[in-house]
């Protein structure tokens, strides 16, 4: 054999072997994207806010556990027995947290995401609400009649979507104990 067929067997074995490296190299990198994108966006949560709660702030869930987590930054007292907090990690500056006698009854944000389990968000209109839910949601007016709400009943718990203060349409979204989210909404603060 000559030398310039060992080259040329060498220069085909060598990129015969550099080919599937290089095919390797994209698709490790095309694996570690998403997760990439995720983290430089800053949602390493869960997107869906639900009546059971979001993430570690469960509906239910103590105040006690939850700060021995390391999972409020800020507590705030409301009236009576209830207290509202402010979620940590990704979570923070996105949920609001109501609790009752220490226990979490209520979630809500101001922001998009989260979205419900249906998809529906804060920003959409009432009506983009009513094509979401159909019959299981209903337009609800507040006691005093100043206010208007999107109101879905998922046993004792509520999913509400409250008015926006400058534009019409969802300006809060708010899941728990119907008996905290939908009195405070229809009568004011419920102690």
């Amino acid at each position: 054999m000559n030398r310039p067929s060992i080259l040329l067997t060498t220069a085909a074995l060598a990129l015969g072997t550099l080919v599937p490296l290089t095919t390797a190299g994209p698709a490790s990198a095309t694996a570690r994207g998403p997760l990439a994108t995720a983290a430089s966006v800053g949602h390493s949560h869960p997107e869906v806010l639900s009546v059971h709660g979001a993430g570690a702030y469960r509906i239910g869930v103590s105040l006690a556990a939850l700060t021995a987590a390391g999972r409020i930054d800020w507590v705030a007292p409301g009236c009576g027995p209830v207290v509202y907090a402010g979620a940590t990690g990704s979570w923070a500056g996105v949920l609001m947290l109501a609790f009752r006698d220490g226990r979490l009854v209520a979630v809500g944000t101001a922001t998009a995401p989260p979205r419900s389990p249906a998809g529906a968000t804060v920003g959409m209109s009432f009506a983009e609400l009513e094509e979401i839910y159909g019959r299981r949601g209903s337009l609800i007016r507040n006691d005093a009649g100043d206010a208007e709400a999107y109101l879905v009943r998922v046993g004792s718990r509520v999913e509400l979507f409250t008015g926006h203060p400058i534009r019409p349409g969802v300006g809060f979204f708010e899941v728990g104990a119907a008996n905290f989210v939908e009195r405070n909404f229809r009568l004011g603060s419920a102690c």
